[in-house]
């Protein structure tokens, strides 16, 4: 295969960490196989179980590899984005959001980097055609399939899966978005960066992935976090359709 970054420029896959000791060593090195020219910036939330010094060895030992440590654990969504952050002011042209428990496929990135040649960001689809899950009992996948029903009913979002984290954004597009009003730390943080690229007018393209649950340590999914993406998707649609409604009064209103 040719290689997935011509003509992208510079890649960083970005890989937030709490407590992913028996993880994070093998996915970076199967991503670094896969995209041998992307870097990668661990952002590691002062994990208890030694991430991030484990980190730090990974980094002393191959260039590629880069840390960012933060104090405590504030979130996914706040990890990414001071990830992007980073990312956007060493002059990245890509910023690749991946997690580090595995569930992703380093062996998939290329086609995600493949897509985004012509689009202004791709995310990786579960639910699309060619998509699927491993591992997961059928509540998880319900849960899922749900979420993202509720996401398209509410905003009228064009994707099959706004909620996954796999994705690979051009350094245009964050930068052009008002990343510093998002307000999601969960995994609402994942709708609200879909909504606000379709809102801003930038493309968002899906390829299918195999999303596979992890087989290393604990899920950072909670009841919690699924109540905040459900309530802030609602709090946003509110807005969308209360917008939409008023448009539609105003064109009402303006004579022939």
């Amino acid at each position: 295969m040719s290689d997935p970054t011509a003509t992208l420029g510079q890649v960083l896959v970005i890989i937030p960490t709490y407590n992913e000791a028996e993880n994070v060593g093998p996915i970076t090195a199967r991503l670094r196989a896969a995209v041998p020219q992307a870097d990668i910036l661990i952002v590691d939330d002062n994990s208890p179980d030694g991430t991030g010094d484990l980190a730090d060895r990974l980094a002393a030992d191959d260039r590629h590899i880069k840390v960012l440590h933060r104090p405590g654990k504030q979130g996914l969504g706040a990890a990414y984005l001071a990830g992007f952050a980073w990312g956007l002011e060493h002059g990245y042209d890509v910023l690749v959001e991946f997690d580090a428990d595995g569930s992703h496929k380093p062996e998939q990135l290329p086609s995600l980097l493949q897509r985004l040649r012509t689009a202004d960001a791709v995310k990786g689809s579960r639910w699309v055609p060619g998509g699927r899950v491993v591992n997961w009992p059928k509540s998880r996948e319900l849960l899922s399939r749900g979420g993202n029903l509720w996401v398209k009913l509410w905003l009228g979002l064009p994707l099959g899966d706004a909620t996954g984290g796999f994705a690979a954004w051009r350094a245009s597009t964050l930068r052009g978005m008002d990343l510093d009003g998002v307000q999601a730390a969960g995994y609402g943080f994942q709708v609200d960066l879909a909504w606000r690229a379709v809102k801003h007018g930038f493309t968002v393209a899906e390829v299918p992935i195999e999303f596979e649950d992890r087989q290393y340590g604990e899920s950072k999914m909670s009841q919690k976090i699924v109540l905040e993406a459900m309530l802030l998707t609602t709090r946003w649609g509110i807005a969308h359709r209360v917008a939409q409604l008023r448009s539609a009064l105003t064109r009402r209103k303006v004579p022939a």
